[in-house]
């Protein structure tokens, strides 16, 4: 509403009370009565209200509403709000359940339910309302069970929040244990991709080693090669030079074995008196023969003449 509405309702304000019944009303005109603040009596009952917006809980200045006969549905949570509220009139609507801040309405000494599709238990608490003194017992009670719904919500709350830090503590320990795998894992992989380098480094010395020793032998024999160039082997030419000279020495003192030996047959057979024997005859013929042979070649008679001049 603008001022000229807020001026209307104050034309409205009878002392301490403001009765906007019968006035057709679906929203409560929270700013405008939120200007009125002495009047602390409102009667807003006979409208067509469904619901009350939260800013009418700040509306503190409130000790007594009359909500009866409307079409409220719920009331907003933050009614505990209405600290001075002694009188609420709740007659005739569509209530279920009232909003556990309810119980902090500690100054209300008077409440009337009745008329409302109440849930069980609050419907047991709240009772009938037809005299004052009922209204009052009404109040006490519905204060009392909805301080007791209070504690449980609040109880399931903490069990709640204790349920929600368990598990929170379980996934921060499965966290860091995930967290703890992850790092040993890491440092697995680390310390084998260290050791694989280690054996790859070892690996590519023994190579290198291998290399530079089969280098080093390629070296020596080119240089022996180089040093024995044009020569025969030093191992195997002494050997065949000494098996040379061995079989030569043999045959040489054969020969010389078959010349002296010759030699002195030819000589016993010539001298002595052997040689009449029948085995030095055909000695002897083949010695005769052989001078005979010698005796006509032109060499051998240039010879017997050097040596004839030689002794004239």
């Amino acid at each position: 509403m603008n001022k000229a509405k807020t001026e209307n309702l104050r034309e409205k304000v009878e002392g301490n009370e403001l009765d906007l019944s019968l006035s057709n009303l679906t929203e409560v005109p929270v700013k405008e009565l939120a200007a009125l603040p002495k009047a602390t009596v409102l009667d807003l009952s006979c409208n067509n209200l469904t619901t009350l917006p939260p800013e009418f809980c700040t509306l503190t200045h409130l000790v007594k509403v009359d909500l009866s006969k409307n079409q409220l549905i719920s009331l907003p949570e933050e009614m505990g709000r209405l600290s001075s509220l002694q009188h609420l009139d709740l007659y005739n609507n569509r209530l279920t359940m009232l909003p556990l801040s309810f119980s902090q309405l500690r100054s209300l000494r008077w409440l009337d339910l009745k008329d409302n599709p109440l849930e069980q238990s609050l419907a047991k608490a709240a009772g009938d309302c037809l005299d004052e003194k009922q209204c009052k017992q009404c109040a006490a009670r519905v204060l009392q069970h909805v301080k007791v719904l209070q504690e449980e919500a609040d109880k399931e709350r903490e069990r709640r929040l204790l349920r929600e830090k368990e598990l929170e503590k379980k996934r921060e320990a499965k966290q860091r244990e995930k967290e703890a795998k992850e790092r040993e894992a890491q440092k697995k992989k680390k310390a084998e991709e260290k050791e694989k380098k280690r054996k790859e480094y070892q690996a590519q010395m023994a190579a290198l080693a291998a290399q530079e020793q089969q280098k080093k032998k390629k070296e020596e024999k080119k240089k022996k090669a180089s040093q024995n160039q044009g020569k025969p082997s030093v191992s195997v030419l002494p050997a065949k030079r000494s098996l040379c000279s061995r079989l030569f020495s043999w045959i040489l003192r054969l020969l010389l074995l078959l010349i002296v030996g010759a030699a002195g047959v030819i000589t016993v057979c010539q001298v002595t008196e052997l040689r009449k024997e029948p085995f030095c005859m055909p000695i002897n013929l083949y010695v005769h023969d052989t001078v005979s042979w010698a005796q006509g070649l032109e060499v051998v008679q240039q010879v017997i003449q050097k040596i004839s001049d030689l002794q004239a």
